[in-house]
């Protein structure tokens, strides 16, 4: 009886572990097993086109794609699959009703790549919306109905590398997005567009600009615009050479074609450098990991690395002059190679023969001699009309009788006669007179000239005796060469 006892406490652990093994195989066959609505090849799941209004609850966790397309899904709640898709790498949701997604939406794929949310009705992409998807590379969101974009939205999206934004109504250009690190294409064609922060753009690698897609936006007039897709044109970048046709703007409610626009033509712009600065000069090509050689004005190459040499080329290929000299000048051509084609650039460098200090010298001592100018100016002005009168600063004469006034003085006075004693009947203003000194007379000298001491025979008048002649000094003063008025 021992023996039995012994099988019965056997059987009882063997049942349990039985009935565990079983529990664990039917979940594990519940999550395997493909949803009913949907078409499973491998781990791609196709629920496509089957009028669904939500997501099926039943996904298997080794979902690699999943494609939710043509339905009627209307809003993605942070619960949408109650499973975590660690596998999980493309997800589409294309051609359906949504109008709203939760923040936590995208919490159980934390490893997607590729979101396609085109052709629904998002008006909005609010702050940190897809901060959980930090390997995203390829994010379509064209045909919506956005009008805003959160400055955050695409904030910790680092990977992301192809952005789809057209066919919306976006009025506001998103800046940030150009920012992007690995960002190599930002569709934002047939938008609402009015105005581009062209100094921004125009600063933008070509790598960048070639993926820069703005065509069929209502865009303003202006010569400033045309020069920067006239530069596009020029580097051949995609956005103009593919929709050239495409890019127009409005002026005054009419649509002109950019080109088609009265402005000057544009023309490349070369480096400009003063002697001795330290200047570096990027070869600007339409695509990363180029392999770039440069050449210098003479053909020779510009080598890597080399010691004590003052032109050298970076890592990313770029040309750098340590102190350019003014022999440095001239055409650099770069040469680049990659995987799908090859480009050749020309960069002019201009280098001026004197420091960029020595302008402003030549400046600040222009500046002092106009100064020195102007103030001599003043000086001299202030000379001529500003000195006191000659006749404030004349003394106090004696009053002389007027019988002892010579006839001198009543010719070569230069000022009024203030005697009080002399005819009350003349005028208050001055006694101008004109003597002409005739060549006769007992008092004329040698030459015509007077002898100091001497009478001038004066006509006689009323009341009046003879006249003397003034001192000598006044004398000589009044033979010149003019008549004097007095």
């Amino acid at each position: 009886m021992q023996p039995r006892r012994d099988l019965r406490g056997l059987w009882l652990p063997l049942l349990s572990w039985f009935l565990l093994l079983w529990e664990v195989a039917r979940a594990g066959r519940a999550l395997v097993s493909c949803p009913a609505a949907c078409l499973c090849a491998s781990n791609i799941l196709s629920c496509s086109k089957q009028q669904l209004p939500h997501v099926p609850h039943a996904l298997p966790s080794y979902t690699a794609l999943l494609d939710l397309s043509h339905n009627n899904l209307s809003r993605l709640r942070a619960e949408w699959t109650p499973t975590r898709l660690p596998h999980l790498h493309s997800l589409l949701l294309s051609h359906n009703h949504l109008n709203f997604i939760s923040l936590e939406a995208f919490s159980p794929v934390p490893n997607l790549r590729y979101l396609d949310l085109s052709s629904n009705q998002l008006r909005t992409l609010d702050e940190s919306l897809f901060s959980e998807l930090q390997f995203l590379e390829v994010l379509l969101l064209y045909n919506n109905h956005i009008m805003a974009v959160d400055r955050s939205a695409f904030e910790d999206v680092a990977q992301l590398q192809k952005l789809y934004l057209s066919q919306n109504q976006i009025s506001r250009f998103p800046l940030e997005l150009v920012r992007l690190p690995k960002l190599t294409l930002l569709d934002l064609s047939s938008n609402k567009l009015k105005m581009l922060p062209l100094s921004d753009l125009q600063k933008l690698p070509a790598w960048v600009k070639n993926g820069l897609y703005l065509h069929n936006n209502p865009l303003h007039c202006t010569c400033e615009l045309y020069q920067l897709f006239s530069h596009w044109q020029h580097r051949q970048l995609s956005p103009v050479v593919d929709f050239q046709e495409d890019l127009h703007c409005v002026s005054a409610k009419k649509l002109y074609s950019i080109f088609s626009l009265n402005c000057s033509e544009y023309k490349e712009h070369a480096w400009v450098a003063h002697l001795g600065d330290a200047v570096t000069i990027h070869c600007d090509t339409r695509q990363q990991g180029m392999t770039k050689v440069w050449l210098t004005p003479s053909n020779e190459r510009v080598l890597d690395a080399v010691a004590n040499s003052t032109v050298t080329v970076f890592e990313n290929g770029s040309l750098h002059f340590r102190r350019v000299q003014v022999e440095d000048g001239g055409v650099y051509t770069c040469y680049a190679s990659g995987e799908t084609f090859n480009e050749t650039l020309s960069v002019e460098l201009k280098v001026y023969n004197f420091t960029s200090y020595g302008h402003h010298d030549t400046l600040n001592t222009a500046y002092t001699t106009l100064v020195g100018c102007i103030l001599s100016v003043v000086l001299v002005l202030i000379y001529l009309y500003l000195t006191p009168c000659r006749c404030w600063c004349r003394g106090v004469e004696k009053p002389s009788s007027h019988q002892g006034d010579s006839l001198s003085s009543s010719m070569l006075s230069t000022t009024p006669n203030h005697d009080p004693m002399a005819g009350g009947d003349k005028d208050d203003g001055f006694d101008r007179r004109v003597a002409f000194l005739e060549p006769a007379g007992p008092g004329q000298g040698q030459n015509g000239k007077l002898k100091p001491g001497n009478t001038l025979p004066v006509p006689e008048a009323a009341g009046k005796g003879q006249r003397r002649m003034s001192d000598p000094e006044s004398v000589s003063s009044v033979f010149s060469d003019t008549p004097i008025v007095v």
